[in-house]
């Protein structure tokens, strides 16, 4: 098979919700229809299985939360399909941002009980800036849930998305019947109890079909009738060029636990969602069907075996091939690497893979040379842009606790910068190290993995900030100097070197912006 035809077959996309909408049972049931595994139930926690179960996924697991990107490959009708399965749970909320720059379209779950909620909110926001295409899946339709003409009214006024039904539910929860499929025009009805196996399903071509009224009455098929109607009248027809623009959003609903809507999903998946799109690098758009190599690295992921200690970067192949054992220019580095195991995910198997093509997210085993944002080229001097860091919403400053582990301390908290767990910023007033994380809870992460891994001990002091602001002006202007010499002692530097503002309050930012007009402050560290 050819470059190009490789290509085309190529769907890469994220999946995000709010926690406890189902994302993690919806990617079980899509591998379980793509073949990939053989019962629902194989991908568990989020997590791909590891050869080496470390005590800290042990802390994740306590708590039942997923603090990590899955990322898994099946086939499907002849298409090769990469799904990234996100962490839903707000404190590891910058890796999802992060991974959202590597997906070409994305599936947004909406639990039909509790509709959209905050963190469904924030990441949508993130795809509309971005224009990803986005489809939207209403789960959990065997429980009482909010009617479905509701729903998609949330899903407009909250979300600021135009949808389109491609599916709509034969009743909820108790007298949930089966699935009206708009873009298959035609009804399945599902048969049976067993939650965790593919039931029997009936079809039926027509709504005019009698056996249909013998099966789920005559008020049911009146009321659908009329909601179909409805539909017509009121929302637009799906067009696909309005939906890779970002401009429509087509719904479908079903039960993730249940199997009801999975396969319709994924038909409808594969046959609208978008081949890898073209990305841009600060010097130019790259297209996907370029003959050289391009990718970046969107994660990092740490295996944490105390005795290996490796880690998994994670790039996105953009355009070309990536083959194993080619050196490649890693472009901050400037120096040629090469691979000799790149990791493809398929299911919950990890395997080495020869040549990988656009749309692929394969794992790099990385020693330290590795940083968020990286990019590999075949040569050509590229930096992709779009994977910042956000403004962190809670700050500590960090101690060493053990004098004589101060370069362990040192050493440690670099690489964990590196791999995003959290931002580093050094105040220049004093030189004291302040953390600033997206959630508390990375503290504990932080703390613990210092010490195991890097032997080193560290405590935490309260250090009240409100919001780190990236800073941008003339630094020869009045304002700047003067801005600088009254908050000298909320000023710092990021790892990178760039001058933070650390706000103590929203009135006291508030109080800059107003009076230092030529300043801009940014909430996120890529301007």
């Amino acid at each position: 098979m050819g470059f190009l035809e490789e290509i085309k077959l190529r769907r890469t996309f994220g999946i995000i919700s709010h926690p406890d909408a189902g994302k993690t049972t919806l990617t079980e049931k899509l591998l379980l229809f793509g073949g990939a595994i053989q019962e629902a139930g194989a991908v568990k926690s989020n997590k791909i299985k590891k050869t080496a179960t470390s005590d800290f996924m042990e802390i994740e697991r306590q708590r039942g939360i997923s603090v990590a990107t899955s990322v898994l490959a099946f086939v499907y009708q002849n298409k090769k399909i990469n799904i990234l399965d996100t962490p839903g749970h707000k404190d590891f909320a910058e890796d999802t941002f992060r991974t959202l720059t590597a997906v070409d379209s994305v599936i947004v779950v909406i639990d039909v009980a509790k509709g959209v909620e905050e963190q469904t909110e924030k990441l949508v926001e993130v795809c509309r800036m971005r224009n990803i295409p986005m489809i939207v899946f209403i789960n959990k339709l065997d429980r009482e849930g909010k009617d479905a003409f509701d729903l998609l009214d949330e899903v407009e006024q909250k979300l600021g998305l135009k949808v389109t039904p491609l599916s709509l539910p034969i009743g909820m929860g108790y007298n949930f019947k089966g699935i009206y499929n708009i873009w298959e025009r035609n009804i399945q009805l599902f048969d049976g109890e067993q939650k965790q196996r593919i039931e029997k399903k009936v079809y039926f071509d027509s709504i005019d079909d009698p056996q249909l009224k013998a099966t789920i009455g005559n008020e049911s098929v009146i009321t659908l009738k009329e909601e179909l109607e409805l539909i017509d009248g009121i929302y637009p027809q799906f067009e696909r060029g309005a939906y890779l623009k970002g401009e429509l959003q087509p719904v479908l609903f079903g039960s993730a636990l249940n199997n009801f809507g999975i396969q319709e999903l994924l038909n409808c998946f594969i046959e609208i969602a978008p081949e890898p799109l073209p990305k841009a690098s600060e010097q130019r758009i790259i297209e996907p069907h370029e003959e050289n190599f391009s990718g970046f690295i969107f994660k990092i992921h740490a295996n944490m075996d105390p005795n290996h200690r490796n880690r998994l970067a994670f790039i996105k192949i953009v355009s070309g091939t990536f083959e194993r054992n080619i050196p490649y220019l890693h472009v901050r580095l400037n120096k040629k690497m090469k691979f000799s195991s790149p990791n493809t995910f398929f299911a919950e198997r990890k395997e080495i893979v020869n040549i990988s093509y656009p749309g692929d997210i394969v794992g790099l085993h990385d020693t330290g040379n590795f940083k968020i944002g990286d990019t590999l080229t075949s040569g050509e001097q590229l930096n992709f842009k779009g994977i910042p860091s956000f403004s962190p919403e809670h700050f500590r400053y960090i101690n060493n606790n053990d004098p004589m582990k101060s370069k362990q301390l040192a050493k440690g908290i670099n690489q964990l910068m590196d791999e995003g767990v959290a931002q580093l910023f050094i105040l220049n007033l004093n030189g004291r190290k302040v953390i600033g994380t997206v959630g508390a809870l990375q503290f504990e992460v932080i703390q613990y993995r210092l010490l195991h891994e890097y032997g080193a001990k560290c405590t935490y002091e309260n250090f009240n900030v409100y919001k780190a602001c990236w800073i941008e002006g003339d630094e020869k202007s009045y304002d700047f100097k003067e801005f600088k010499r009254i908050k000298q002692k909320y000023l710092g530097q990021d790892k990178s070197g760039q001058l933070v503002f650390l706000a103590d309050s929203a009135f006291s930012l508030q109080i800059v912006q107003d009076k230092y007009k030529s300043i801009n402050f940014h909430f996120t560290s890529e301007f």
